[in-house]
């Protein structure tokens, strides 16, 4: 889980499995996550939090396959965004910044201009590479591993972040992160 965590499953594979047909091997991961949605539920505050901010603000950067991320962003009832990078849009996944470099295209932001939310060292080193600021979910890693990863923060669950105000006329949102 630690080594897989964050990263496109085929990377996993790649590296668990080196002499496996690794493309047949990725088919079989992914259908059985597809087929898995007992367990998958919106952390604590995520729809509230992406309700407050406005839909071209936003995007979901994930090391899912797109029809896995669409699935299970249906399964936890959150809306599927408009700009979504998924492992297919990608040639190097986390924790190279290259998801996060893409993100933050699409947003038409630069990506130090971004905040990455994430629950893995795998997706913080991804966002501090790309030179975004990271706020790390408490999920799976203890906080030693996301420090160590390089979060700005670290909260407890989406509920800990919500968006104080945006500046009219600028493409600025100010946020608050509770002190978790």
């Amino acid at each position: 889980m630690h080594k897989a965590h964050g990263r496109p499953s085929i990377a996993t594979i790649r590296d668990f499995l080196p002499c496996a047909d690794a493309d047949m091997a990725n088919e079989e991961v992914e259908r059985r996550e597809m087929e898995d949605l007992d367990g998958v539920v919106a952390l604590p505050g995520a729809r509230e939090l992406l309700n407050a901010i406005p839909s071209h603000r936003w995007a979901i950067v994930t090391s899912g396959t797109r029809p896995l991320a669409e699935l299970r962003l249906r399964a936890a009832g959150l809306p599927i965004p408009a700009r979504l990078v998924t492992a297919d849009d990608i040639t190097r996944g986390k924790p190279d910044p290259e998801p996060y470099l893409k993100g933050s295209l699409l947003l038409r932001f630069p990506a130090q201009d971004c905040i990455v939310l994430e629950d893995a060292p795998a997706g913080i080193r991804a966002g501090k590479a790309a030179a975004a600021r990271v706020i790390a979910v408490r999920n799976t890693f203890a906080s030693s591993e996301l420090t160590e990863a390089g979060a700005d923060w670290i909260v407890n669950n989406c509920a800990s972040i919500s968006v104080l105000s945006q500046i009219s006329g600028q493409k600025g949102l100010t946020i608050n992160i509770g002190d978790d």
